[in-house]
């Protein structure tokens, strides 16, 4: 159920001082009718329609660094949440987190990148697989339709009749 706007909320108040029920009021506006009493008890109250302070923390970024935050990432998809947060600067003139960062991106319908974990490799890793390669730098056509590409995961080849090979 959407909430009334301020405007939504002064034209039901205003239609309560003219002696509409609660439940006319409410049926109008397509809310339920403990929001229209619970609106007609805060402004015999505080005398306005007003939102009311709400306690718990504030938040850290503004609109507008979500915005940024959201831009940057549209621009850059491959950026992690950490890299976005060492760039904005919160409300209080601290950093933000990666996890800020993340439910930013989250809210907004995007997932950040992690990070890829792989193996380290030293020096003589890296020599050891050129090493390897170099072996097949001479190979022509004949020798390599030969070979059977896999990642050693299950794959499916579909052929053009509709069969299936597993």
């Amino acid at each position: 159920m959407p909430r009334l706007t301020s405007a939504e909320r002064e034209r039901a108040i205003g239609r309560l001082e003219a002696g509409d029920t609660p439940e006319a009021v409410a049926a109008t506006f397509q809310c339920h009718i403990s929001t229209i009493y619970r609106l007609l008890q805060r402004f015999v109250i505080t005398g306005s329609t007003a939102d009311v302070e709400r306690s718990g923390r504030p938040r850290v970024t503004t609109p507008r660094q979500d915005r940024h935050i959201f831009r940057s990432h549209v621009a850059h998809p491959f950026r992690t949440a950490a890299e976005t947060a060492r760039t904005v600067i919160g409300t209080h003139q601290a950093p933000i987190s990666r996890q800020t960062a993340s439910r930013r991106l989250r809210f907004r319908g995007l997932r950040n990148c992690r990070p890829a974990r792989g193996p380290i490799l030293i020096v003589r890793h890296r020599q050891a697989r050129l090493h390897w390669a170099q072996g097949f730098l001479n190979w022509n056509n004949v020798r390599w339709q030969n070979v059977l590409f896999s990642d050693e995961n299950r794959f499916c080849i579909d052929h053009a009749d509709g069969r299936v090979r597993v």
